[in-house]
């Protein structure tokens, strides 16, 4: 399902590239994969493909746009099930990855360039820069772009990722978070890989006012609270 934003949510004054959320569900899981799509020379790139190929096909014709790369905020596969479909589809694709998330979780793919914490690619004309963010995995990570970060399941809107599977740690996430929420300028819009309910591309200042996760200063409060005993719902995406 393509989301239709209003102007003011989507790539705010810079204007260089335009987000195109895109609702993708398969059975009990609902995942939000975007488009990319730089103006100035109808690059795009794909965040975290999943589910439903054909939508994010049809999304790239309607727009006019040539798919370049693939930016994965992480390894687990209800966010990275569609690589070998889309770069069968399109020769000399891009996939971009953390190096240590390739390592911890044995991920590959054709063309696949592995990242380093603060590393810069670039989509056509727009800079993308990549901050290592692990907590939820092992290597995962954030996407900022100016006026737009792509959190995967780092952040959410409502709160931020579990820390139930291998490579996961609740520590790292709490650092994870708040680095994001110190670098972050207030006025960039958040778009995570799921919704518990607030729609994506609410504001960083909308989280920093409203996320819990956002609210406790503490490691240990942080870390005792992410990982509370008889947790409900937390596969009820939006």
């Amino acid at each position: 399902m393509v989301l239709s934003l209003s102007e003011e949510n989507r790539s705010g004054p810079y204007a260089g590239y335009e987000v195109i959320p895109l609702r993708v569900t398969w059975r009990h899981y609902i995942n939000y994969s975007y488009l990319i799509i730089d103006r100035a020379t109808g690059q795009a790139a794909v965040v975290d493909p999943a589910w439903e190929p054909e939508t994010i096909l049809a999304e790239l014709d309607r727009q006019g746009a040539v798919l370049t790369s693939i930016l994965l905020t992480h390894a687990h596969h209800d966010h990275v099930n569609l690589v070998g479909d889309l770069c069968s589809r399109f020769t000399g694709l891009a996939v971009y990855m953390m190096g240590r998330e390739c390592d911890f979780y044995g991920f590959s793919a054709p063309g696949l360039h592995r990242l380093e914490d603060e590393d810069t690619l670039w989509i056509g004309a727009t800079p993308v820069r990549c901050y290592l963010t692990p907590g939820h995995s092992a290597g995962g990570a954030c996407y900022l772009l100016p006026d737009s970060l792509f959190s995967g399941d780092t952040i959410f809107i409502e709160g931020c990722g579990m820390c139930a599977g291998a490579g996961s740690d609740p520590d790292q996430l709490y650092h994870s978070v708040k680095r994001m929420q110190r670098l972050v300028p207030d006025d960039v819009r958040v778009y995570p890989g799921h919704s518990y309910g607030a729609r994506p591309g609410q504001t960083m200042r909308y989280l920093k006012e409203n996320n819990i996760y956002f609210q406790i200063e503490s490691q240990e409060h942080f870390v005792r609270f992410r990982m509370r005993k008889n947790q409900t719902n937390l596969l009820s995406f939006k």
